[in-house]
């Protein structure tokens, strides 16, 4: 009811005379007593006045009414006050009710989720700096504290924060676990309401609507029915509903950024799932001897679960090495058979560097190699074999020697051969004087005298440096980055919505997008410019309503 009220003046009611009711009925101690031959039955009156005020002048004439119910019982109550108010702990229930939505809008807070990110990522590169799954005696030595990094980095920090297991460690698992709830929340809150509000159907009523839209043009003498027509060969999905036209096109542009999130999830519960429930180890095995897969492979997380593949038997059958012409390595080469608990041989594969081999989720890859023994005939006997030894030199370079007893073996000053080697293809020996003897290759059997001692190198037996690996999370990681690459081109799909309305002859066309904003103009006007131009007779006899 429109207030004709002045507060700055009294206004003068007149109330007409009644014959139902005295004035005293209206004082605040009316209290009528029931009779008991009558039943109560509210009393309606209707009171009409008028109310003069500073602008009576405009408002002559007009009348105020108000509906009076007088009744001798008590109203009734409304649900509204049925409901007990809580006493005490309504404010506390409301903030408790309130309290999911809050997070929710904190979570999905887009600052928040790209400090996650970053954090992830420095971690991430502080791992990679940082030696992964050393000794503490380790640290200790590289990050003392008499000398720390930055002033303040020391083994405390690596060891107490589990920086030496990095992507199993609290820090990373939290902030990873934090990101991938800000993910879940952002798309609850956000994306699966856009993709909603896209999906339903949105016709305009009103001219003026539709000419605020980022693009809006006007046809004269043409029919809605046309433009959905043209519309729908253009690949837009049309519905009309009596003049009005509603037409999209690109929703799955909507959907991309949803399987963005899911794809980022699935690759981050990938990664979790290889940091805490994976195996590694590796080993140096020679030629010719065995190994349990079970015996080398270790845990990495409290998720880690061995399975019967451990029990699988390893036997190094051969190594070599593949060489450049001149002379440096190319490559290394295992011949593996692998044997179940029966002794069967259930595979067998030459593995090299990028050429793994696996079974039973048990990856075994060609990382090292090494030098084993050498096996000699000596004065016609053997073959013995002699273990060779690694020896540091400056550089990165590998050297291996061993030693060839000469004359008395239990003197105090035991003098032989001494025999050299950087790889598997050619063999350096020396006399009792350490004076250069001579070069043999292994397999050659041309023989070399060195102190009244006949040799003959027979051949070179390397180990093969192996390391082992089951990596549950690989899948999922896989599908998440290919699912990931699949949402982001999909995401640049535009989402167009266009409206129109018949205005008489005229159809007012009003359209935006949320992507190619330079070009959906263009493309507008290309398909408005198809749209045929009708008579008058041929719009009064469109059908009303036509869904495409």
């Amino acid at each position: 009811m429109e207030t004709l009220l002045n507060p700055s003046k009294t206004p003068n009611l007149f109330i007409p005379k009644t014959h139902l009711f005295k004035p005293y009925f209206l004082h605040s101690n009316f209290n009528p007593q029931p009779h008991s031959s009558f039943n109560r039955r509210p009393v309606s009156i209707t009171i009409t006045c008028k109310v003069k005020t500073s602008q009576g002048r405009k408002n002559d004439g007009k009348n105020i009414s108000k509906k009076i119910v007088l009744t001798d019982s008590a109203p009734e109550l409304s649900n509204e006050e049925i409901k007990a108010k809580p006493k005490g702990g309504g404010k506390a229930w409301g903030v408790i009710k309130k309290f999911p939505k809050r997070v929710l809008a904190i979570l999905s807070n887009l600052p928040l989720a790209i400090g996650e990110m970053f954090t992830v990522a420095g971690l991430m590169a502080l791992g990679t700096a940082i030696d992964q799954g050393e000794s503490p005696e380790y640290y200790f030595q590289k990050y003392p504290e008499e000398n720390p990094i930055f002033g303040f980095f020391t083994w405390r920090w690596v060891l107490t924060l589990g920086f030496d297991h990095m992507f199993s460690s609290p820090v990373f698992l939290g902030t990873l676990i934090l990101l991938g709830t800000s993910l879940m929340a952002c798309t609850y809150t956000t994306q699966i309401p856009l993709v909603k509000v896209a999906r339903r159907w949105s016709f305009l009523q009103s001219a003026d609507s539709i000419r605020k839209q980022e693009f809006s043009d006007a046809l004269p003498q043409a029919s809605v029915s046309d433009l959905g027509v043209i519309l729908m060969g253009a690949g837009y999905e049309v519905f009309l509903k009596g003049p009005s036209l509603y037409a999209f096109k690109g929703l799955a542009g909507r959907f991309a950024p949803i399987g963005v999130h899911l794809a980022m999830l699935l690759i981050m519960a990938g990664g979790t799932l290889s940091a805490t429930g994976s195996f590694r180890g590796s080993v140096t095995v020679p030629q010719g001897l065995n190994f349990v897969m079970g015996d080398v492979l270790g845990p990495t997380g409290f998720l880690s679960t061995p399975t019967e593949a451990f029990n699988t038997e390893v036997h190094v059958n051969k190594f070599y090495m593949d060489f450049y012409d001149s002379g440096e390595v190319s490559q290394f080469h295992t011949d593996l058979s692998l044997f179940d608990m029966n002794g069967k041989e259930v595979m067998r594969k030459t593995l090299s560097v990028n050429d793994p081999l696996r079974y039973g989720g048990i990856t075994i890859y060609q990382t090292d190699w090494s030098f084993s023994a050498l096996q000699i005939l000596k004065d016609g006997e053997g073959p013995f074999n002699l273990a060779m030894a690694p020896l540091t030199i400056n550089g990165d370079k590998k050297l291996f020697g061993t030693f060839l007893p000469v004359g008395d073996t239990d003197s105090s000053n035991v003098k032989g051969i001494s025999m050299l080697a950087r790889d598997l293809q050619s063999i350096v020996l020396y006399d009792k004087q350490g004076k250069f003897a001579g070069v043999r290759r292994p397999n050659s059997k041309l023989p070399i005298e060195i102190d009244g001692t006949k040799i003959v190198i027979v051949d070179a037996i390397g180990s093969s440096g192996l390391d082992l690996k089951t990596d549950p999370g690989v899948p999922a990681v896989y599908a998440g980055f290919g699912a990931l690459m699949l949402t982001t081109c999909i995401s640049y799909l535009s989402h167009a919505q266009i409206w129109a309305l018949q205005d008489g002859t005229t159809v007012i066309v009003g359209g935006k997008t949320n992507r190619a904003k330079a070009e959906f103009p263009d493309e507008m006007n290309r398909l408005l410019d198809q749209v045929p131009e009708i008579v008058e007779s041929s719009i009064s006899k469109k059908p009303d309503n036509i869904g495409g």
